[in-house]
């Protein structure tokens, strides 16, 4: 059964009634359109229901018949001008509630022109406002009355729903069908001109115009649903072996209920990569409990040397690990949850795992950030240069900042801006001070955000209805506009690219220059941890590690020439007897180095340390710094002589003023003893 005829069905009970010739004509009066004009529209009618007196014989009519004018024809010369020319008097039988014509028609005509048929009849009234709202909410005026003026007619003609209240989601979800049934045979209809890819514009095109009625309408409290823009993604890869890769799906459906949807496509990617190795590499595996360590081992060499056929070039490391892991999980939890023929063992050690570097936060030096920023307040989209400045003084990762709501601005009691860091990765929401540089754009787009219309949407994690700071168009704005295209523009501006052209900062370098700038001027570990939203102590150590100004000022005080040092290792600083290995290792591992009162130069090549004396050592070494300890300790020595002098210890006495001394000795060297 054909689109037409099923139509035809569902619009029995419509009377299919001509209308009268006076009907017409008082019609016709209200159009723009001169008298000959007019008189030519009454003749067209009187010629249409002179051939198909009964409309129902006309809907019978094959499709090309009733277009009237097909793809090659001047309007002018049309193949069926009966149908043709009698378009407008169809239109005013459907607005009239006399016939409805069904989407195979309404869709098959190009340009209708018919916006002006809907004054007269007092259709969709109110659509003014209805493109002011679109407006508010970030779409251009001019392309939503475009939209709505391809779309309404349709809707009321096939429909006969002339009010926006009348509007239901059945409604859009029968000519999205309709629009998808079209598609699939377009290019079969002789009034367009075969063209391989017009299938998919034409179905993009209607299906833009769908959703935006129906943004406007949900906004509007309609009783729509919210309408959700999903990515069309690649077909799934068949699995050469079914019978593994269902355990891996049935996993993956559990994961779904727990984990996020990126998190959980990062999972069943390397299920099915690893379900492939086996099916090629390992044919002989039937069950998952076949899967042993050795055979892992060989999967773990096997993704090691795999090129990607995008990249051209193997996994990275963090890439291989994630593999892995995945795969060792989903075999641990198989085995967890009684599925049959899983391994009843771990199957991966992670020792077996390839090492990753530590690396060094990638914070942004000065004189680049100075340069970075003026280019970031010339930005000319509110969106990009509010994102770009709350990620310099926050140091909110880019998802967090997507996420912000209307309520995300506070202030301290001292009147300092406050931030309210949504629940991210960590699913902590967190509070964190904001630079005013940052909070006088955010407290401006959030004014702005205010007066839109959209009402409030499900958060993605938390499932709570939310506005958000960062919405257009009624949908999120992605962290790639915010940030990835924004910064490609400041940094070619700034100069801060790389010789393909690519900019050599990325937002989450941000994040690195606020947790070493905490460290620099002196932050608490606690600190630095509540406003990087870092659960591992570990985490925040590592700015405090890089950015200690103390161990770089008492590491100069030690290896740079002229400097007043004291101790025993003094001599081979001084006579420049150290190896340009061992400076090198100093100058990576200097923190540890630190003993109470000074430091120890010895290398990890020359074994453990077994002499507790350090002050008599020859890799001990000590500075200005030091004084205060050194003074600290030496009255702690004095203290114990006198002790051990009342309770009759004379060799305890001759050890603690052998220390004293020795401490003197260095406090002199050092020129600090007259602070004794």
């Amino acid at each position: 059964m054909t689109l037409a005829a099923a139509d035809l069905r569902l619009t029995a009970h419509i009377a299919c009634l001509h209308a009268d010739e006076a009907d017409y004509a008082a019609f016709l009066s209200r159009l723009p359109m001169n008298e000959r004009f007019r008189r030519k529209r009454l003749t067209y009618r009187a010629a249409f229901q002179t051939r198909w007196p009964d409309l129902a014989a006309w809907f019978a009519e094959p499709l090309p018949v009733r277009i009237g004018c097909l793809a090659g024809d001047k309007q002018a010369f049309p193949t069926h001008p009966l149908s043709y020319r009698a378009r407008t008097y169809l239109y005013y039988l459907a607005l009239t509630d006399r016939v409805r014509l069904d989407y195979e028609f309404l869709f098959a005509v190009g340009n209708m022109r018919v916006a002006e048929t809907l004054a007269p009849i007092d259709a969709f009234s109110g659509v003014e406002g209805l493109v002011t709202d679109a407006g508010r909410l970030g779409y251009s005026e001019g392309s939503m009355r475009c939209a709505l003026a391809c779309i309404l007619p349709r809707l009321a003609m096939h429909t006969g729903v002339r009010t926006f209240d009348g509007v239901q989601q059945h409604h859009l979800d029968d000519m999205a069908s309709a629009i998808e049934a079209i598609a699939c045979r377009i290019n079969q209809f002789p009034f367009r001109q075969p063209d391989k890819d017009f299938p998919h514009s034409f179905k993009r095109a209607w299906f833009n115009r769908i959703r935006r009625l129906q943004l406007l309408l949900f906004h509007r409290g309609n009783s729509v649903v919210r309408p959700r823009i999903t990515p069309e993604k690649r077909k799934p890869i068949p699995s050469a072996r079914p019978d593994l890769q269902i355990w891996a799906d049935r996993w993956i459906e559990r994961k779904n209920q727990t984990l996020a949807q990126k998190t959980t496509d990062h999972l069943a990617v390397s299920l099915r990569h690893f379900v492939s190795f086996l099916s090629k590499a390992k044919p002989r595996v039937s069950v998952f409990a076949d899967v042993t360590p050795d055979l892992f081992n060989d999967y773990l060499e096997f993704i090691r040397v795999d090129i990607r056929p995008r990249a051209g070039a193997p996994l990275s490391i963090t890439a291989r690990r994630a593999r892995a892991g995945a795969v060792a999980r989903f075999l641990a939890d198989g085995a967890a949850w009684g599925w049959p023929d899983f391994p009843d063992r771990p199957v991966l050690d992670t020792n077996d795992l390839p090492r990753l570097a530590h690396r060094v936060p990638r914070f942004i030096p000065e004189d680049q950030l100075n340069r970075l920023m003026q280019e970031v307040v010339r930005l000319e989209c509110d969106f990009q240069r509010t994102a770009l400045l709350i990620a310099r003084w926050s140091g909110a990762r880019r998802s967090e900042i997507t996420r912000l709501r209307l309520d995300c601005l506070d202030q301290y009691p001292d009147g300092t801006a406050r931030l309210r860091i949504p629940a991210g990765k960590t699913l902590c929401e967190r509070l964190v001070p904001l630079h005013e540089e940052a909070a006088m754009p955010l407290r401006a787009l959030i004014a702005q955000r205010r007066e839109a219309p959209d009402l409030p949407v499900p958060d993605e994690r938390t499932g709570e209805h939310v506005r958000y700071v960062f919405y257009r168009r009624s949908t999120q704005i992605s962290a790639d506009y915010l940030f990835q295209e924004s910064l490609r523009v400041v940094c070619e501006a700034a100069g801060l690219v790389d010789q393909k052209g690519k900019p050599t900062i990325s937002a989450h370098r941000f994040r690195h220059s606020v947790g070493s700038q905490l460290a620099e001027r002196g932050a608490k570990l606690h600190t630095i941890m509540s406003v990087l939203g870092h659960q591992s102590p570990h985490m925040a150590m590592v700015y405090a590690r890089i950015s200690d100004a103390e161990v770089l000022r008492d590491y100069r005080s030690v290896l740079e020439p002229g400097q007043l040092i004291a101790g025993p290792g003094a001599e081979a600083v001084r006579a420049g007897k150290l190896s340009c290995t061992a400076i090198d290792w100093l100058k990576t591992n200097f923190i540890k180095t630190e003993l109470e009162l000074g430091h120890c130069l010895r290398l990890p090549s020359e074994g453990p340390c077994e002499c507790d004396l350090y002050l008599t050592c020859a890799k001990f070494v000590t500075t200005k710094a030091y004084a205060g300890r050194l003074r600290d300790r030496h009255k702690i020595e004095l203290a114990l002589v006198n002790d051990a002098r009342d309770r009759g210890w004379s060799r305890e006495v001759e050890r603690h003023l052998g220390i004293a001394a020795r401490i003197e000795k260095l406090l002199a060297d050092l020129g600090e003893l007259a602070g004794g």
